[in-house]
C-alpha cells in the first residue's frame, strides 16, 4: 500500500452504530485524497471491535487498533498519533457530531498553520453541556493566557513533524493548542459544523471532567510560567 499523505485517528468507545455511517462519510468527504483511517478501539464492550472488523476487511485503507482495556481519550490519541504514517495528521470523535466534510478545509490551513482547529460556533448539545463548556473555556483561557474559543472540539488538524514534538499525559489532549504554542508552533480556529448525537451516549460530563480537568489546567499554567525564554547572541 503507498504510504498516505493524510491519517484520520478516531478514537472510539462504544460506538458501533455509529462506525458504518462514520466510515461512508469518510469516503465520501476524502474522495481523490490519499489517506488512511486509524480508529483506536479504547477497549469498547458494545460490539464495536466487530464492526470495526467487518468494515476494515472491506475497506483497506481503514485500519483499528485494540486496547486489552479502557485507557482514557488520550491515551487513544496518541496511541493513534504514534501509528499515524501521514504526513498531515487529523483527529476527530467517532459520535458523528463531527463531519468528515470539513476535512479538507482544516487540511488546507496546513499550508500556512502547524495546526488547525475546529470550532464549533454552533454547538448541538444539550443547554447544560454547552453552558459547561462555555465557563470551562472561559477558564481556561484566563488561566492559561489563552485564546482559544474552543478546545475541547476533537476535530482537528496537525502537521505530523510537529506532533512527534509532543509528549501527551493523561487528559492533556485538552489543551494541544497551548502545548503546540509552547513549542512555538502556529495554530488556527477554523468553524466548522456539529451535529446532535444519533447514536451512543456522551462518555464525558460535568461530574466526571471537571475536577481532573482544572487539575490539568494547573498543570499547564506552571508548564507555560516555567517555559525557558532565551536568545543565543554569537
Amino acid at each position: 500500500m503507498k504510504k498516505p499523505d493524510i491519517s484520520i485517528v478516531i478514537p472510539l468507545y462504544n460506538e458501533a452504530d455509529n462506525i458504518e455511517p462514520l466510515g461512508h462519510a469518510i469516503l465520501l468527504a476524502m474522495q481523490g485524497q490519499n489517506y488512511e483511517v486509524i480508529f483506536v478501539n479504547d477497549g469498547s464492550t458494545d460490539g464495536s471491535a466487530k464492526k470495526l472488523k467487518e468494515w476494515c476487511a472491506v475497506h483497506t485503507n481503514f485500519r483499528t487498533i485494540h486496547f486489552r482495556r479502557n485507557a482514557g481519550q488520550t491515551a487513544a490519541m496518541d496511541a493513534g498519533f504514534k501509528s499515524a504514517a501521514g504526513e498531515y495528521v487529523v483527529s476527530m470523535d467517532a459520535d458523528l457530531q463531527n463531519d468528515p466534510a470539513d476535512i479538507p478545509a482544516l487540511l488546507e490551513k496546513l499550508n500556512t498553520y502547524d495546526m488547525v482547529c475546529g470550532w464549533r460556533q454552533k454547538r448541538n448539545d444539550p443547554w447544560i453541556k454547552r453552558i459547561s463548556s462555555t465557563v470551562a473555556n472561559f477558564i481556561r483561557n484566563k488561566l492559561s493566557w489563552e485564546d482559544i474559543k474552543d478546545t475541547g472540539c476533537s476535530l482537528k488538524a496537525y502537521r505530523k513533524e510537529c506532533l512527534n514534538r509532543i509528549k501527551l499525559f493523561n487528559g492533556m489532549h485538552r489543551f494541544l493548542p497551548t502545548l503546540f504554542k509552547m513549542e512555538g508552533f502556529t495554530v488556527i480556529e477554523v468553524v466548522v459544523k456539529h451535529y446532535p448525537r444519533k447514536f451512543g451516549k456522551s462518555k464525558y460530563g460535568i461530574s466526571n471532567r471537571a475536577f481532573r480537568a482544572f487539575i490539568d489546567l494547573l498543570v499547564i499554567r506552571w508548564m507555560k510560567k516555567r517555559t525557558l525564554h532565551y536568545e543565543v547572541e554569537e
